[in-house]
């Protein structure tokens, strides 16, 4: 019997449990609830998901508990047998038992309806097929056929039948046995950890749409390198972002090496995830070395140098995006913008740095500038505590002269006090390089620091740029 249960959640139980007996259908709640209530992951929670499997219709049950329980919603999902009850943040799933099997070319199953074992069995894995009686009979009765509890106090990921049928029935599996070994710090055991890594190839017929909602996930993990070095071991990761496989590896050439630019970004990624819960700040650690192979080059005096490699990969963010599912809106353009600059702030550490390069460095990263500069100072990778002291002091100071800098420019989203339309109306002239010549003398003008930035300083700067070095004539004074 289940004990300590959160008392918000056991109404929902009971009830369903009631109506199930009412309707004569043995009723279980599994998986997900079942498994991190165990992991006492699930208390004080006022929003949660209850997956419900019943031998019988899913559907009639869904309707008979949205009836006694006013105030909930109902949706139907006749198509899939399915069916959920929403209530104040609680979401209850109903789906009868059932088995399937797959042809292997297809993620379409042939569905039948089946008892609790044939469901248990379709489970991914043991620690998920975990379920509660609901009926009142047997209410809170485990039902663990496959010895999850056992499975979740030593921190395994194991399937419950035979890995390779779990994995061709849908190959998502394999992603989802590395996203909770990261999420949980679980460990795959060797049977399924070679099942996945002999049908890694499989995972082409899932859409990118499913797989980046995994990805995402393990990059949300308190730890993603335990999820990134599991796809890089089982061959995964070369299906889906072979760019990051390519980082792997290091040269020698006259005993000279450089860095293993794979388990760096890793690192990069890691130490993020201790200062920053932004996904997409997380991508752009993934991203930020990922030109370096395209622009590697050995040179006798300086060694190897990945020169570019942040403008490179800015130009391939696009591409990669669109390939694996990311969004193609402005968190595109943030990633970019974050790949782009990351080398900015390193050659800012001097005591000599000019307010000018500060200026630049905050006109370009906008509200962006403290997301750019955590992502800067996760690049410090060395093992040398010294070292490590050293760049985080220098990182510090570039900080600080940001923090004057802005404080004493305001450019942080800058836009030009001189508008193209002010411009052909002065000088009574129609689109043209001109107007376009003359907005970027007066942004330069600023960021140089050779004008303040304001609009009086802007226009007088303006006049005298427009007549004396293009030799235009002021049509309108004003």
């Amino acid at each position: 019997m289940i004990e300590n249960l959160d008392a918000k959640h056991v109404p929902y139980l009971k009830l369903i449990g009631e109506v199930a007996d009412s309707i004569a259908q043995p009723s279980y709640v599994i998986g997900g609830y079942v498994r991190d209530f165990y992991l006492q992951r699930i208390q004080n929670q006022d929003s949660i998901d209850l997956d419900v499997v019943t031998i019988g219709s899913g559907l009639v049950l869904a309707e008979a508990v949205h009836k006694a329980l006013p105030g909930s919603t109902l949706s139907t999902f006749k198509r899939f047998g399915t069916a959920m009850v929403k209530h104040k943040g609680i979401e209850l799933e109903f789906v009868g038992a059932r088995k399937e099997s797959y042809q292997a070319d297809s993620r379409k199953p042939v569905v039948e309806d089946g008892s609790l074992e044939d469901d248990q069995n379709r489970r991914d894995f043991t620690i998920n097929a975990l379920s509660w009686c609901l009926n009142e009979a047997n209410f809170g009765e485990l039902v663990d056929p496959f010895g999850g509890i056992k499975d979740l106090d030593a921190g395994l990921i194991k399937t419950p039948v035979d890995p390779y049928i779990t994995f061709s029935d849908d190959p998502l599996r394999m992603l989802r046995a590395i996203r909770f070994a990261t999420q949980l710090y679980f460990t795959i055991v060797p049977e399924t950890l070679e099942a996945i890594t002999k049908t890694a190839d499989r995972i082409k017929i899932i859409s990118k749409e499913r797989i980046i909602i995994e990805l995402n996930k393990i990059l949300l993990s308190p730890k993603p390198s335990i999820g990134f070095a599991y796809l890089l071991e089982t061959g995964l990761l070369k299906h889906i972002l072979p760019e990051m496989v390519d980082l792997l590896g290091v040269d020698v050439i006259n005993g000279q090496t450089h860095k293993d630019n794979f388990w760096h970004t890793l690192q990069v990624v890691d130490n993020l995830a201790h200062t920053s819960d932004n996904l997409y700040l997380r991508w752009s650690a993934v991203f930020h070395d990922i030109a370096k192979p395209a622009t590697k080059r050995f040179h006798e005096t300086q060694g190897w140098t990945f020169h570019g490699h942040e403008v490179v990969g800015a130009r391939w963010m696009k591409r990669i995006f669109r390939r694996i599912g990311l969004p193609m809106d402005d968190r595109l353009e943030y990633v970019t913008k974050m790949v782009r600059l990351h080398q900015r702030p390193i050659a800012l550490v001097s005591e000599e740095v000019t307010d000018s390069a500060i200026r630049r460095l905050i006109y370009e990263a906008g509200n962006d500038i403290e997301e750019l500069m955590d992502l800067c100072t996760a690049d410090i990778t060395t093992k040398s505590e010294w070292r490590k002291k050293k760049y985080q002091n220098n990182f510090g100071l570039v900080r600080q002269k940001i923090k004057d800098v802005e404080e004493r420019d305001q450019l942080r989203n800058w836009k030009n006090p001189i508008t193209g339309e002010e411009i052909m109306h002065r000088f009574g002239i129609k689109p043209s390089k001109k107007v376009g010549l003359i907005k970027d003398a007066v942004k330069e003008a600023i960021l140089d620091g050779d004008i303040l930035n304001n609009e009086d300083q802007a226009r007088d700067f303006m006049l005298n740029y427009a007549t004396t070095e293009l030799g235009l004539t002021v049509k309108n004074p004003s």
